[in-house]
Formats: C-alpha cells, sequence, structure tokens
C-alpha cells in the first residue's frame, strides 16, 4: 500500500503554516531556520502533533464501532488533551489514564494545564501515581477492561499515539506536505530538527522523506532522558511505517539520528538550556514553547546551528509540535 491508500479523517486546518524564524536566525549567525506550526494545525483544543496523528487512527476506530477512547500520558500530556478534544468531535468518550510522569513540585501540576482542558472536554481522566514509561501500562490495561466491564467498546491508544500500527502515518503526510511547500516557497530544506520522545513524529518523518528523491538530514533531540530507549522506538517504528507505505527499500542507519544532550537528567524537568532557548524564542520572535518537549529540542537546535554543526548555508525546519497549555502547570518558572 501507498500512503495515499489509507484512510484519514480530516481534523486539522489543512496544511500547517511555515514560515521564516528571520530575528533568532540573525541573532544566531548562522543557517536561515524556519518553522512549521503543529501548535496550531486544529481547531480542535489547540491542535498539535499528535492531532495529526490521530486523524489516521480515527477511521480505525469508526471501523471497529469503537463507543470509548482510553489512553496515557502524564498528568500534563498534550496527547491524551488531543484525545479527548477527538473523542468530543466524534461523540465518543474518552477515559484518560494520567499518571504521575514529572516530579515537579507544583501544587497545581494536575489540576491546570493539559489535563484541565481534558476535564473541560469531559473526558473521565484517572490519575495514577506511575512515573515515566512509554509502554503498555498496567493501568491502561485495567481502563480498557473497566470499559468493556461496563458495556462499552474500547479503542485504545497508547501514550503519544505512537505504538500504534498507523502512529506513523500522520507525519509520513506531512514529509509530502513539507515537499509541497518547498516548491510554494521556493527553499529547500536540508536539515528537518524535530524533538523525540515516544517516537512516531521523528519516526513517521523519516519514512516520509525516505521516499523523497533529494537527500536531507531528519534529526531528533531527545527529550527523553532515556537515549537508548528512544533510538530504538525511533528505528522500530520508522522502519515498521516504510514498510507500511511501501517504500521498496531498506532504511539506511544514517537516516536515524537521534541526538543526547540538552533533555537533562529527567523527562519534563527543565534544564538551563531549555529556559534559555525558551526566553530566546520567545523574546525574538513572540512564539511560546514549552519547558517539556519543544524547549529541549530547541536548545539542541540552538547549539547545532551555533556550533556550525548545522552548516550556515543550511535551510533548517523546525517542527513546533504544540504543548503549550503545559506552561500553566510550571508555574514556579519565569516570575522575575
Amino acid at each position: 500500500m501507498a500512503l495515499q491508500d489509507f484512510p484519514r479523517y480530516p481534523l486539522t486546518f489543512g496544511p500547517s503554516p511555515v514560515h521564516p524564524l528571520q530575528r533568532l536566525s540573525e541573532h544566531l549567525g548562522g543557517a536561515r531556520i524556519w518553522a512549521k506550526r503543529e501548535d496550531c494545525n486544529s481547531g480542535l483544543a489547540f491542535g498539535g502533533n499528535k492531532t495529526r496523528k490521530l486523524e489516521y487512527i480515527v477511521p480505525d476506530v469508526l471501523a471497529q464501532g469503537a463507543d470509548t477512547l482510553v489512553s496515557i500520558g502524564g498528568y500534563q500530556s498534550n496527547h491524551t488533551r488531543q484525545v479527548a478534544a477527538v473523542a468530543a468531535r466524534l461523540g465518543l468518550k474518552a477515559v484518560l489514564v494520567q499518571e504521575k510522569w514529572v516530579d515537579w513540585p507544583d501544587v497545581v501540576n494536575d489540576r491546570v494545564g493539559n489535563i484541565q482542558l481534558s476535564r473541560i472536554m469531559g473526558a473521565d481522566v484517572r490519575l495514577d501515581p506511575s512515573g515515566f514509561g512509554v509502554g503498555f501500562k498496567d493501568s491502561w490495561r485495567r481502563a480498557l477492561e473497566d470499559v468493556r466491564e461496563a458495556g462499552g467498546v474500547p479503542y485504545g491508544i497508547p501514550a503519544g499515539a505512537s505504538d500504534h500500527k498507523l502512529g506513523g502515518l500522520g507525519f509520513a503526510n506531512w514529509a509530502d506536505e513539507v515537499a509541497v511547500q518547498e516548491q510554494e516557497l521556493g527553499v529547500f530544506f536540508d536539515t528537518i530538527v524535530v524533538c523525540s520522545v515516544t517516537g512516531s513524529t521523528h519516526a513517521g518523518m523519516i519514512a516520509g522523506f525516505a521516499g523523497q528523491d533529494r537527500p536531507r538530514r531528519v534529526i531528533g533531540i531527545d527529550a527523553s532522558a532515556r537515549i537508548t530507549e528512544t533510538r530504538e522506538q525511533v528505528e522500530r517504528i520508522a522502519r515498521n511505517t516504510a514498510e507500511l507505505i511501501g517504500l521498496d527499500r531498506e532504511l539506511r542507519d544514517d537516516e536515524i539520528t537521534v541526538l543526547e544532550g540538552w533533555a537533562g537528567d529527567y523527562y519534563g524537568i527543565p534544564v538551563e538550556s531549555t529556559l534559555e532557548a525558551m526566553r530566546l524564542t520567545g523574546r525574538l520572535e513572540g512564539v511560546i514553547i514549552d519547558p517539556v518537549y519543544e524547549g529541549k529540542s530547541m536548545a539542541g537546535l540552538i547549539d547545532l546551528v551555533s556550533s556550525s554543526e548545522i552548516p550556515k548555508d543550511s535551510n533548517v525546519l523546525y517542527a513546533h509540535l504544540g504543548g503549550q497549555p503545559a506552561v500553566n502547570a510550571y508555574s514556579a518558572l519565569f516570575t522575575g
């Protein structure tokens, strides 16, 4: 099958916008930086990268006759907020297992931001004290079973929609979308920078760009602080997605790049480079990024451009995946 053979349920406005980050580029004095804005890709609860993934999962939900979406993430999961929004849009129920993935000392961490939005949209939010992990959790399995026992028909969506057979398709399509926008803009992005944690955003891009005829680097910046797990997950999902969309060759190892150095010691805990990236992007461009994902991927981009690891003659496309609602759960930051 080719990508266009998979059914897609439109949840986005269409192609997400691409625009230059001119002042940031001038400040860093290196490569030209552009942003593609998944943070404003949809009218559903502020959108984000998971909304794009869910466009390919929803047809399977409807085909199976499910009445309840069951998913999992941390207290401030962007993914579960987007699942709640899609459930509302489809007239389905949502059960969200929200685990304590981040040990962040903010007393309202489980009451503001993403989790508050999910509650507003009517989701059944279930707090769980379990820590960070992107594998299949017992708490998630229990939630699925609870729906069945109540007579419902659950549809399980794993963390980040990543470990799902269709999880990489949304960003394989993103790669095709970029190619069209390049033609319209008269620019070629030789380098893509994206945050990597659960893996399918980055992996889908790798698979999608691999089918195009111009080589480019797709650089994932690890924000999980578990680099080995992240690399393995990205590689597995990328290879599975490439096979699914009919790529007629094996992915090369050099097409799968996940870099460490900006995650800090723990998932979800910002470090100084995260905060500086948030300040710089906000003050130079009026663009807000979050302390969990985009703050870390932007910190990586800043260092790679400043050091000329990304060459000065490059055109860099930064994938802004969303996540700003989580900023409210980090109220101790930026108080001065």
